[in-house]
């Protein structure tokens, strides 16, 4: 008698081995195509807001008054 393998041993799991290196090379492929559809860097080509439009947008939602919207536009702008 063999055992349980029937004399095979680890061979017989080999197909688990072979399913997994299949599905981490896939990973890895999609991993890539993401990585370099996003140009490397994580971002996804979101504009970016100047100071001065993040200004005027707290100055059009009521978070600032108008005397220091004035004052930060001022500032940036010289």
């Amino acid at each position: 008698m063999m055992g349980w393998t029937d004399g095979y041993g680890w061979m017989g799991l080999g197909w688990i081995f072979m399913a997994l290196f299949w599905v981490l090379i896939i990973l890895g492929i999609v991993a890539l195509l993401r990585w370099l559809g996003m140009g490397g860097n994580g971002s996804r080509d979101v504009p970016r807001k100047t100071p001065l439009e993040i200004l005027q947008e707290r100055y059009a939602r009521g978070e600032i008054e108008r005397e220091e919207y004035e004052q930060k536009r001022r500032d940036l702008e010289g």
